[in-house]
């Protein structure tokens, strides 16, 4: 599967330690995210991650356009819901993207347990057999 991780400044170290928490499962599946996050996560890890650029310089909507290509199969995206970004008119356009394609979407750390237990028993299996 494919799994895109995007992290707002103040969610990015519990980005990483969900990441390390759950290296197994994230390690047999392909991992892409914004540049920081994904540097981050790289150095605490060892996974291997398809950076691209930072979020604020157009990540997100990269990340955006593999979902409208319906080449991303999970998004865990750890919004700052306390701080607005100047880039938060993309965000929603993102989660709009995964509403369209059935792109399974955690926005904190209490829905992306539930995707990624449901992902390690198979639960998302589905998503291979819509390619």
């Amino acid at each position: 599967m494919n799994i895109a991780l995007i992290a707002h400044d103040k969610k990015k170290e519990l980005m990483v330690q969900f990441c390390i928490a759950y290296c197994g499962v994230l390690s047999r599946n392909n991992l892409c995210a914004t540049g920081t996050t994904g540097k981050m996560v790289s150095e605490a890890t060892g996974l291997t991650i398809q950076k691209f650029l930072a979020g604020s310089q157009g990540g997100s909507q990269q990340i955006a356009a593999r979902i409208a290509c319906n080449e991303i199969d999970m998004l865990l995206f750890f919004r700052d819901p306390l701080n607005p970004k100047p880039n938060e008119p993309s965000d929603m356009n993102m989660l709009r993207l995964c509403d369209m394609h059935n792109i399974p979407v955690a926005t904190n750390i209490a829905t992306a347990e539930v995707l990624i237990h449901g992902l390690e028993r198979g639960d998302l299996d589905w998503r291979n057999i819509l390619k």
